[in-house]
């Protein structure tokens, strides 16, 4: 029976002309929240970011690694946090940002990130499903964390109804902006489901812990896990198996 990383990679298809002209402007304003629904939607987010960061304590110094840091949005929630090191290959994002002198270490790669490990724990939030080749960086943050190390995700309840319906409010906006459909962009940009994610978490980590913002992991608008025990043998068997001729 063929496993769930047998999905991967994944091919994301270009986008049509008018949503590429579209794009990087969108972009920019959807990241600073610029439309009204967006707005509306970092509220909501801010349960993702709370999730990933309640097992910091005050005083803490854990060793952490933030997947797909972007602008750098997640620091404001780990303020005990003084070892921070980021996997952002967009630089753009970050450069400038005052929240910069708090990274310890920026990589663009998370195999790049074996230069400071171990890892006390990994963090993601609302990454996870815009990866094409997600198995690849769920083994690499297996190995990346010490004995006892915590992977830390928060994403989107993508390929649920729920979400569908949600992104309907997102999507009358940009249709009334740009005139074009959200839900061509939505495909584009989210090439993993969150039932899918799940599967590759459990692939690489014997035990995940689910949590909802909603009412079940079908009916509500995000997900969080918490993986723990990696299952090291495993993760390095599949990434031979990626590195193999």
């Amino acid at each position: 029976m063929p496993s769930i990383v047998d999905r991967f990679p994944k091919h994301r298809e270009d986008l049509p002309e008018a949503y590429k002209r579209i794009y990087e402007r969108h972009y920019l304003l959807n990241r600073e929240g610029k439309y009204q629904s967006t707005s509306l939607s970092r509220k909501l987010e801010a349960w993702m970011h709370r999730k990933v960061a309640a097992d910091v304590r005050h005083g803490s110094d854990a060793a952490t690694l933030e997947i797909g840091a972007g602008t750098l949005n997640q620091l404001p929630y780990e303020a005990s946090v003084s070892r921070y090191d980021i996997v952002e290959p967009f630089r753009a994002l970050f450069e400038g940002s005052d929240a910069l002198k708090r990274v310890r270490h920026q990589y663009a790669s998370v195999s790049e990130a074996y230069a400071s490990a171990p890892y006390d724990r990994i963090t993601s939030v609302a990454v996870f499903e815009h990866i094409t080749d997600l198995p690849v960086v769920v083994a690499h943050a297996a190995l990346l964390l010490r004995d006892g190390g915590h992977l830390r995700v928060a994403i989107p309840n993508e390929g649920t109804v729920m979400w569908r319906l949600g992104t309907m409010v997102t999507g009358r906006e940009f249709r009334k902006v740009y005139g074009l459909d959200y839900q061509v962009l939505m495909k584009y940009e989210h090439v993993n489901t969150a039932d899918e994610i799940e599967a590759v978490l459990e692939t690489f980590f014997a035990r995940t812990q689910r949590s909802v913002f909603g009412l079940t992991k079908w009916w509500g608008f995000y997900r969080f896990y918490d993986c723990t025990d990696a299952n090291t043998d495993e993760a390095r068997r599949f990434l031979a198996r990626r590195a193999a001729p």
